[in-house]
């Protein structure tokens, strides 16, 4: 259609020069734009997507290793004497598990102790003081939640304090988790054992069966 209005001028040639002229400068408008265009999607094609890393905090370290120095930096009661202020609590007691957390900016040790029939109990520690802070029944437990519990603890041939020991052997440093899993479907049940190192402020997680204290897995988190 351009080529048949500009032959349709021919009589006026001053004319037809001049829708030339538009023509030609609109070819290279839209070739420039043409060429911008492709810039940008070059540009957006080889930027890299923006990645959430760990990145490090004050003094080089990572997030994680910040939480974890700040937990242990507080923590003025060790894993074993919370367990012992913990277990005292529920008469007749054994611990399933217990963890080093902060809870509402207060340094605690959380623990689950059970009772020989499994029924579970909750159980806080102040990490500093090293005083109970609540004891309660856990209130959504079943009976099937009870037995396997029960039978979980019946199988366990290595303690709490056993498997802490075999992990620290290994990797020395300060145990912030103990917990007792597993042991469903006739399967041994299994301590897991977290050790904090102060020298990069890395966990060492171990997984040690609870029957007769091996070594199942090491794993270190650097993060």
């Amino acid at each position: 259609m351009r080529h048949g209005s500009v032959t349709s001028v021919s009589r006026g040639r001053g004319r037809a020069i001049g829708v030339l002229g538009a023509v030609a400068a609109s070819a290279v408008l839209v070739s420039g734009c043409g060429d911008a265009g492709k810039d940008e999607v070059s540009a957006a094609a080889t930027t890299p997507p923006a990645q959430r890393v760990n990145q490090p905090t004050t003094g080089g370290l990572t997030e994680d290793q910040t939480e974890r120095k700040a937990l242990v930096d507080a923590a003025k009661t060790g894993w074993e004497e919370a367990a012992d202020a913990a277990v005292a609590k529920v008469p007749g007691g054994k611990l399933v598990e217990i963890e080093l957390k902060r809870s509402d900016g207060v340094m605690e040790w959380d623990s689950e102790i059970a009772t020989a029939d499994g029924t579970s109990h909750d159980v806080q520690v102040d990490a500093v003081t090293g005083q109970v802070t609540q004891s309660r029944v856990e209130g959504d437990q079943d009976n099937e939640d009870r037995q396997q519990l029960a039978d979980r603890l019946g199988k366990a041939k290595t303690t709490a304090q056993q498997a802490a020991t075999t992990a620290t052997d290994r990797k020395k440093g300060t145990v912030t988790s103990v917990g007792l899993g597993g042991g469903n479907g006739g399967a041994a049940p299994v301590w897991s054992v977290d050790v904090v190192t102060a020298d990069d402020w890395s966990k060492t997680d171990f997984d040690i069966d609870a029957v007769n204290g091996e070594v199942l897995r090491q794993e270190v988190d650097r993060d």
